[in-house]
């Protein structure tokens, strides 16, 4: 359940009107300041049920109202209490059984290796895949070497499985055309690659790989999927999986080099998992928008699952914001924030935050210290909820973040209330 703020709200008020407490909403909602609430901000209400699935009957409650609060059938409700002789009586103080419908889903963290173990340790309970990011190729099919083994260790203790990201990274940073268009033309070297992937993978422990390659030429298309299919081979008769990233499309035939030569159909037949990238439609240097918009994210599932097998498919999902100066210039360049820093920046100044319908989005305005006006985009516990309703929409295998680098309470707050999370270790 979601709480918007208006004017003359409080913390304690609104834990009265929805029977939690003050401290419970602080955890959940991940309160910074919690005595500093602004119009508009949306707070996720947790629903009060105990760790066996029992609820405790609270004043003006029915077992409607309640079915509706944990969004399952009146009639399962129903058929979980058969104690309760008349459904239409419920008494103040009664224990009811909630019955756990929630859909099994999977869920993937990409982690930078940086990662705080404080961080780790909290949102390790909620993955399925602990994704490190990266391995780079290197154009002789080398990979640069990656200091993870306590990441790999704290996966396993945690249940999670922990999978290694390969990437076409170059020496500049960026993703490099034409260091994957040598790998990919050179039988040789692929070769090399597959071979390092497969003693890396076996050295270290590694559940599976994970191929992000991005940016390719489009007429590298087809050597991609050979790569692909050539490591799939090898990874089968030892039992890992390869799962891989793919820009988020609207359509087969979409131009620009970040999307031509990612042929959803052929990986989707190739690889075990394939985690669309739906997000930075608001990115650090373009004009300011909601990162992941409702409308254009469904549209790519939408269109991904007539080429994908759905239970293939991990939707992606940003865990940061983007803070725009206004009016936009082209070259303007955003600063990249957590989510928790922009319901700070809002408090600091005051500002109402909007939600945009049709993006399913907050954002808010403001004028910095320099007197320059700002607009800042992120993800709260309304266009969180929005779009995880994609995944059972379209019966996806889950959901995958960028990234779990720090620690965003409400999001899985919202996810846990929707699903279980699936373990495979």
């Amino acid at each position: 359940m979601i709480h918007t703020v208006v004017s003359g709200d409080t913390l304690y008020k609104i834990a009265q009107m929805h029977n939690t407490t003050v401290e419970e909403l602080i955890r959940v909602n991940g309160l910074t300041r919690p005595n500093d609430l602004v119009i508009g901000q949306n707070i996720f209400i947790p629903t009060n049920t105990s760790q066996n699935g029992n609820y405790t009957v609270q004043r003006g409650d029915t077992l409607y109202n309640i079915a509706r609060r944990y969004s399952i059938p009146l009639q399962d409700l129903i058929n979980a209490n058969p104690q309760i002789q008349n459904p239409n009586l419920i008494q103040i103080g009664q224990s009811i059984i909630i019955p756990n419908t929630k859909p099994n889903i999977e869920v993937n963290g990409y982690a930078i290796a940086n990662i705080s173990q404080e961080t780790l340790d909290r949102t390790l309970p909620y993955l399925t895949y602990l994704s490190i990011f990266s391995h780079q190729a290197k154009a002789d099919g080398t990979l640069t070497p990656l200091y993870e083994n306590s990441l790999i260790s704290n996966a396993y203790s945690g249940n999670v499985a922990p999978i290694m990201v390969v990437t076409n990274i170059g020496e500049n940073g960026g993703f490099d055309s034409d260091l994957a268009s040598t790998i990919l033309n050179n039988q040789s070297i692929q070769n090399t690659l597959i071979n390092n992937i497969i003693s890396t993978l076996n050295e270290k422990n590694y559940y599976g790989v994970d191929i992000d390659f991005e940016y390719l030429y489009p007429q590298d298309r087809d050597s991609y999927i050979t790569f692909l299919r050539n490591l799939k081979a090898r990874l089968v008769p030892l039992g890992k999986t390869l799962s891989v990233a793919v820009a988020p499309k609207y359509r087969d035939n979409q131009e620009g080099l970040l999307y031509e030569a990612h042929d959803y159909k052929a990986i989707g037949e190739i690889a075990d998992r394939v985690i669309i990238m739906t997000y930075e439609w608001g990115y650090v240097y373009g004009e300011p928008m909601a990162i992941s918009p409702l409308s254009e994210v469904e549209a790519v599932i939408s269109y991904a699952v007539t080429r994908i097998p759905s239970q293939k498919i991990l939707m992606g999902m940003p865990n940061y914001a983007y803070d725009w100066k206004v009016p936009f210039v082209q070259g303007d360049v955003a600063n990249t924030i957590t989510n928790t820093r922009a319901l700070e920046i809002a408090i600091e100044n005051g500002a109402n935050i909007m939600f945009d319908n049709r993006a399913q989005a907050p954002y808010f305005n403001y004028t910095d210290s320099n007197g320059v006006p700002r607009v800042v985009w992120f993800d709260d516990a309304k266009s969180t909820m929005a779009r995880l309703q994609l995944v059972t929409k379209y019966n996806l295998a889950g959901v995958s973040y960028w990234t779990i680098n720090n620690f965003y309470p409400v999001n899985w707050a919202v996810l846990d209330s929707m699903f279980n999370v699936k373990k495979v270790v």
